[in-house]
């Protein structure tokens, strides 16, 4: 598959995850306890032996190049294969930064040169899924497309998410609408495109927009031959809050689709700053675990249920976790009891403190459309004090500390932030 480039645009400020995404790129967000929403993607082009990726990044990058490193983990390591970082041309002014997917490709249009492959596959780095790039490759080829993008249907009301296509009966891609109020069709883009590459080439240099869904591929269906690659299966964009959380939690169901050994994704084990591997998780006599995953360090001395646990998680005595996401190092102190929340990287939650209390249906007041769904957010480092009453919908900053709280009782859909930040 050396006749195929990957451009891969891990780029993207996760807005709607809000303090998940504040201090990290979105495809750099923990997942599924030990891995990252970017090996997803990655560990897809391994197993389609697709062997050149071009990663393209900007927003607050050092933890994706971090856990990219030189792609060895992925088998990206060789004469023949790698996996190059692409930043921005960094120079005088702002304009120098990507300012779209079609300006992210075009400013690095001499990399795909160098490269001299027939042709371009892009990619999304935050998108949790299995495909076989190869038979997309394959259809493409087959029929002699400039373009085919790969797309699924999505339910109606999601539609205003994505860029949404109308085929003919041969496939071919006759009408499109990027992100539109309402809908034509369901048949919802995945953000994967083949393109030829002098094709793909005449079209960034002819065109002065920024962006694939909006400017490049309307004028391409117009002139040209984009075809329609229909994918089945699992498939989420975990761009938002809730949907993250679903899609850890479809970790837990056997029936869900999603199964990181079957779908054989790789990650990179070594983690920044340790020496050495964590030793294997540590059940404690009187520590019970039911449909959870848990990674290599966690000890657990109370009670965990349906949850996900990140590598070095500490439940300590009398605590109960249930229906939740826990990330590296964090700590759920004796007998406080946590249900439905995200909870990111070394935060302390102390001792009898409650969160996952209130009206689920009280969406947070600052924003509303971030939080909705009666899960809580804990940011990087956040302390919550003991005996703290924390509400649904709630938002506790990274690095806040007992000072930041006004009151141990916070009501559903608060917001606790760091007051010296």
């Amino acid at each position: 598959m050396n006749s195929t480039l990957v451009m891969l645009l891990a780029g993207g400020v996760g807005s709607r995850l809000n303090i998940l995404g504040a201090a990290r790129a979105k495809p750099a967000v923990p997942f599924g306890g030990r891995h990252r929403i970017i090996d997803f993607t990655l560990s897809n082009a391994m197993n389609s032996g697709l062997n050149i990726i071009g990663v393209l990044t900007q927003y607050k990058p050092l933890s994706l190049m971090d856990h990219i490193g030189n792609g060895e983990p992925w088998d990206l390591l060789g004469r023949t294969r790698g996996a190059k970082i692409l930043p921005p041309r960094t120079g005088q002014q702002d304009s120098d930064w990507y300012k779209g997917t079609a300006d992210a490709v075009r400013q690095n249009m001499d990399f795909i040169r160098s490269n001299k492959a027939d042709r371009v596959m892009i990619l999304s780095g935050d998108h949790i899924y299995k495909m076989d790039y190869a038979e997309m490759i394959g259809f493409h080829k087959k029929n002699e497309a400039d373009l085919t993008i790969g797309m699924m249907p999505v339910p109606w009301e999601e539609t205003n998410q994505f860029g949404i296509a109308n085929v003919d009966q041969e496939g071919r891609i006759i009408d499109w609408e990027e992100k539109p109020e309402k809908a034509k069709s369901n048949l919802a883009s995945m953000g994967i495109y083949v393109f030829e590459t002098e094709y793909l080439l005449d079209a960034l240099q002819s065109q002065p927009e920024h962006d694939f869904g909006k400017n490049i591929i309307p004028s391409a269906i117009e002139n040209d031959n984009v075809f329609c690659y229909p994918f089945e299966g699992y498939w989420r964009d975990v761009g938002t809050i809730k949907a993250y959380w679903e899609a850890n939690m479809d970790l837990l169901q056997v029936d869900s689709g999603l199964d990181l050994d079957a779908w054989r994704i790789r990650t990179r084990v070594e983690e920044v700053g340790r020496l050495g591997d964590r030793p294997p998780a540590f059940i404690a006599p009187g520590g019970s675990v039911k449909n959870s995953i848990l990674s290599p360090g966690c000890v657990i001395k109370g009670t965990v249920e349906d949850s996900v646990l990140s590598p070095g998680v500490v439940i300590q005595e009398g605590a109960t976790l249930s229906k939740s996401v826990v990330m590296h190092d964090s700590i759920i102190g004796k007998n406080a009891n946590v249900s439905q929340s995200i909870i990111d990287k070394n935060v302390i939650t102390s001792e009898n403190a409650t969160l996952g209390n209130g009206d689920p249906n009280k969406a947070n007041i600052e924003k509303p459309s971030h939080l909705w769904s009666g899960l809580i957010v804990v940011g990087k480092r956040a302390v919550i004090p003991a005996n703290a009453v924390i509400g649904k919908n709630s938002i506790i900053g990274y690095y806040t500390s007992e000072a930041d709280y006004h009151s141990l009782q916070i009501p559903e859909g608060s917001t606790i932030k760091n007051s010296r930040a």
